[in-house]
């Protein structure tokens, strides 16, 4: 083969490597991010690595630092911080719903994700004419599916200004952007009237609050008497030992990579909801069998992962992507490997709901 003739095939074998990685494997569901566009939120691109290692740094503290953190305003800092890091990455690799739902045989994941967001809608009542607050939205994956389902207008809120937009610009092509709003805000001090919504949810969002109670006390203030609030929550289960090594290995590590102040456990939900004047309505784990497991989608192989790993890699060394994206990637991964681990031993739940309505006659709330 003369010299030409191999180059040009190296070429060409080359450029559709690059396809396929790029723009073929590179693209997220619903085409919501591909790898080239990967950005690191609203923080410039020379900050990423450092952002990154304070954020690193914040999280791989003590249990009781973090916790003595939360008088101030360093937690909530350092969760807007995490979501700019990671915004574009769960989009290109997950999609636009950062949750987990469980497995339902002769389904896709996301048919999967919009059932178990569909149930949320269902729980509360959604319906048109309603106005529902999704507390802490993100880039609005479960609005959309929400407000599509139940006819009900949706306003979400999310910390990061980020998301913010990228909720907006999914919700214009979806095609329902008048009757999906989204808020930047802090879901602690939200920028409601009292007594302003029809019915509230959230999916594995409160879990960033440092106390659980505040954030319940402000879902409690702004709904209307007698209104519902559902929430998925990430919880330990009563199998989760704090004297066994692995356990408090696994717990941690889902904590750190996961910008979490602390999981609690999961009999501690329904005592904060009734201390803010909720009526527990009902509460179930909605992992536990029949439903299948929810970390199958988290079992990457090492091929995927080396895949993902080289693609990112060669985009920051081409400057594509900024720097510092390889060791968020890299942190995901483990973080994964923690969430699979939790799953499957059943030390930890990331869906358990919890179904509150406020009484139509609401005492004061305990402080």
């Amino acid at each position: 083969m003369e010299v030409s003739t191999a180059m040009w095939t190296a070429a060409i074998v080359g450029a559709v490597v690059v396809y396929w990685f790029v723009w073929v494997m590179g693209a997220a569901e619903v085409k919501g991010k591909r790898a080239v566009n990967l950005k690191m939120g609203s923080i410039t691109r020379d900050k990423v690595e450092d952002k990154y290692k304070q954020y690193w740094s914040f999280f791989r503290r003590p249990k009781e630092d973090i916790a003595a953190a939360a008088d101030d305003d360093n937690v909530p800092a350092f969760v807007d911080t995490f979501y700019n890091l990671v915004t574009d990455i769960y989009e290109w690799g997950w999609g636009q719903s950062f949750h987990f739902s469980p497995s339902i045989p002769g389904l896709s994941h996301r048919d999967a994700t919009r059932i178990h967001e569909e149930r949320a809608a269902d729980l509360i009542a959604a319906r048109p004419g309603l106005r529902v607050l999704d507390v802490g939205c993100g880039v609005g994956g479960p609005m959309r599916a929400i407000a599509a389902h139940s006819g009900a207008n949706v306003v979400g809120i999310t910390i990061n200004e980020y998301q913010v937009a990228r909720a907006r610009t999914h919700n214009r092509k979806a095609g329902l952007d008048d009757r999906c709003e989204v808020i930047c805000g802090n879901f602690l001090e939200m920028p409601f009237a009292d007594a302003s919504f029809d019915g509230a949810y959230s999916i594995e969002a409160t879990c960033h609050a440092p106390r659980l109670e505040d954030v319940y006390r402000e879902v409690f203030r702004v709904l209307k008497p007698g209104a519902i609030y559902v929430s998925y929550e990430w919880v330990t289960t009563a199998l989760c030992r704090a004297d066994d090594p692995g356990h408090v290995q696994t717990i941690r590590g889902i904590e750190a990579g996961d910008a979490l102040p602390g999981l609690r456990a999961q009999h501690e939900i329904a005592e904060v909801a009734r201390q803010v004047g909720f009526e527990v309505v009902e509460e179930r784990d909605l992992a536990l069998p029949p439903a299948g497991p929810w970390w199958t989608r988290l079992k990457m192989g090492r091929i995927a992962y080396w895949r993902n790993h080289l693609l990112v890699s060669a985009l920051t060394a081409l400057r594509v992507a900024p720097k510092g994206v390889v060791e968020v990637h890299e942190m995901l991964y483990e973080t994964a490997r923690h969430l699979s681990d939790g799953g499957e031993s059943g030390i930890f739940t990331p869906m358990h709901m919890i179904l509150c309505r406020k009484p139509l006659a609401a005492p004061p709330p305990s402080s």
